[in-house]
């Protein structure tokens, strides 16, 4: 009985183990009580976190051993489709575009450069065939933006335009840097906001623009007794404090 106990205990708590290896929480586990179970690190690359290659590069044992410099999400100046200019590398000084942004490790990829070439199936009988694949590049010192005026490298720091929305600005010449209109349609989770159709399950744009509360500057109880059409007639008592 006390068997069976603890094994459906062991099913019902399945939940809750996964959310506390995700975040770092305490979590109660069966026999053994409240254990803190850490953060699970993930290893972030070019593959995505639901594909084979994303959970054969991090079975357990695996840790990330470079240090990354954080960034603030605020912060991020390079998105997708960005023209960029190489820093550093066999393809230094060629401009490309970036095709795939890894913001866990400070990655951009530039599509058709700094690419790395691989024979594959070579054997005696058969001479093969070269594979291409993009390596990653540093966003914070091997890629720079460039200038729309000029086409040419330049320092970006964020400003405010006349009707106070949030551009990119060349420190150089002071020229705004428009983010591409694929970056701003492409969610967290890699969807094009374009190709997704939406579902019966999914919540209305309608709904979600709907105003359902207006702000008032009356208390709770004010706020409530004039729904209702309460009127308030008795004086307050006047306090002191001393």
């Amino acid at each position: 009985m006390r068997l069976t106990v603890t094994v459906l205990s062991y099913f019902k708590k399945y939940v809750q183990r996964e959310i506390a290896q995700a975040s770092g929480v305490s979590i109660y586990k069966p026999i053994q009580g409240w254990r803190h179970v850490r953060k699970r690190q993930w290893i972030f690359d070019e593959n995505r976190p639901w594909t084979d290659a994303a959970k054969e590069a991090n079975k357990p044992g695996k840790r990330l051993t470079e240090l990354i410099e954080p960034i603030p999400k605020s912060e991020w100046k390079i998105f997708l489709c960005d023209r960029v200019q190489i820093l550093k590398g066999i393809d230094e000084g060629k401009q490309g575009v970036v095709c795939s942004i890894i913001t866990e490790r400070n990655w951009c990829y530039v599509e058709g450069l700094n690419c790395v070439y691989k024979w594959v199936e070579r054997n005696e009988n058969n001479p093969g065939m070269i594979s291409k694949k993009e390596k990653p590049l540093l966003v914070t010192s091997e890629v720079s933006l460039l200038n729309p005026s000029d086409l040419q490298p330049t320092q970006v720091e964020w400003r405010y335009d006349e009707d106070g929305n949030r551009v990119r600005v060349s420190v150089r010449s002071g020229r705004i840097i428009p983010i591409p209109k694929k970056a701003l349609d492409q969610t967290e989770d890699m969807v094009d906001r374009n190709d997704y159709i939406e579902q019966n399950w999914d919540t209305k744009e309608k709904e979600l623009i709907k105003v359902t509360f207006t702000p008032v500057p009356l208390s709770f109880e004010e706020d409530i007794m004039k729904s209702m059409g309460t009127v308030e007639t008795r004086k307050r008592i006047p306090k002191f404090y001393y």
